[in-house]
């Protein structure tokens, strides 16, 4: 049985909503090439939301530039992420899911900052939009 999320919608509801490559991210758990983000090189202040459903997912104060070609974050909004063991491609890692949806958003590691969590939330530009008034 599926987990129920707050917000819920039907594959083909998803389509319709998503364009292919946020489909093919958020909820086929794909990847976007690395460096080709909008969000990778992106410092402006606000809120990151999930490009899903709209939940607010990290604080541009937690973005940082980690190298990986993917947006990074230290932290994320209290109670905003799910965190699943992933074991695909023959590793371990943990999934990031918004936790109002479902969405995949990218994987979580254990190699961020050292002053701060030291967690580096590697986060596909696909899956999440930008407020600056957040």
């Amino acid at each position: 049985m599926d987990k129920k999320y707050g917000v819920q919608k039907t594959n083909e509801e998803w389509q319709k909503q998503l364009s292919r490559e946020e489909y093919y991210v958020l909820r086929q758990k794909g990847t976007e090439r690395p460096f080709t983000g909008e969000y990778n090189l992106h410092f402006e202040n606000g809120g990151y939301h999930c490009k899903a459903c709209n939940a607010k997912l990290f604080e541009s104060n937690h973005k940082f530039e980690s190298g990986c070609g993917w947006p990074s974050f230290d932290q994320a909004v209290e109670g905003a992420i799910e965190y699943i063991r992933d074991t695909s491609h023959g590793m371990i890692r943990t999934e990031t899911l918004c936790a109002n949806c479902g969405s995949h958003l990218g994987h979580v590691f254990n190699d961020g900052p050292r002053e701060t969590t030291g967690q580096r939330y590697c986060i596909n530009s696909v899956s999440i939009g930008f407020d600056p008034k957040d």
